[in-house]
């Protein structure tokens, strides 16, 4: 990619948001700004829609959002969604078999309803949002698996490293599932088949008339993969995963220095 972009794609935690999960003035300012010169800015996450309010909170307007890694394309000016990828009950009921038979006392988690609500079993370990009335424990195994999830979340009492647990899972679903990670701890994302960052961006910028070429795309987590080697040029924060600065074509600031700033005020100019 020589000339300017004609879309951006950053990922949120650890590389837009600082570690205190803030965005600070300057980085909203930018986005901003390469917003109002009419340069799309889509931000891609593994979060769900119901943490967006946190972000969006913080920015001069909602940017379009490629959710739950790939599997939700979300417009928030309309809170439509325009597309979602899930799991459907039928895969679900198989996955859930293969983890339980891979990994005993495996606790999983489903997003459902695309990613406005969680449901979780009993020993799941919440993080975030325990208290959220969008949280809600299951009954049985039965209902966690009953509708379309557009994510699968496992974790597992010794299985704290996420690299090798996710390894331990792709085997167990490959060719059925898709298995990432974008935490520090032993937390492992499962999309279906062929769901990726990389596949929601590519579906919305195929939507507004953008090629793959002519993205510049941050990431700085495994999950974000897909993305950076899709995307014409691909960019990581000095913070991030050794996977994810192996396929970077550069590397700029940690995100706790406003690196994602940083970089675009250098490709877009800065005010």
């Amino acid at each position: 990619m020589d000339s300017t972009p004609g879309l951006v794609a950053s990922d949120i935690d650890g590389t837009l948001l600082r570690d205190d999960r803030t965005l600070s003035a300057h980085t909203a300012a930018v986005l901003a700004r390469i917003s109002a010169r009419g340069t799309p800015v889509v931000l891609v996450t593994g979060r769900p829609i119901r943490w967006l309010r946190l972000v969006y909170d913080q920015l001069a307007e909602p940017l379009p959002a490629v959710c739950a890694n790939g599997a939700v394309v979300y417009d928030p000016i309309n809170d439509e969604v325009l597309r979602a990828d899930p799991l459907a009950p039928e895969l679900l009921a198989e996955v859930a078999r293969r983890l339980r038979a891979e990994v005993p006392g495996v606790s999983l988690a489903v997003e459902i309803l695309d990613s406005r609500q969680m449901r979780h079993e009993t020993h799941y370990p919440l993080r975030w949002d325990a208290d959220d009335t969008a949280i809600r424990v299951v009954e049985t195994p039965e209902e966690l698996l009953s509708l379309p999830a557009v994510k699968l979340l496992a974790r597992a009492e010794g299985h704290r490293d996420p690299d090798r647990f996710t390894q331990l899972i792709a085997g167990a679903l490959a060719g059925l599932a898709e298995a990432t990670h974008s935490s520090r701890s032993g937390l492992v994302e499962i999309s279906a088949a062929g769901v990726t960052k990389a596949a929601g961006l590519a579906w919305y910028c195929h939507r507004i008339g953008i090629a793959a070429s002519d993205v510049l795309a941050f990431g700085d987590m495994p999950n974000d993969v897909p993305m950076l080697t899709w995307a014409g040029r691909a960019v990581a924060v000095a913070n991030a995963h050794p996977a994810v600065l192996a396929v970077a074509d550069e590397v700029t600031s940690a995100n706790s220095t406003d690196g994602v700033a940083a970089y675009l005020e250098k490709v877009f100019g800065a005010d």
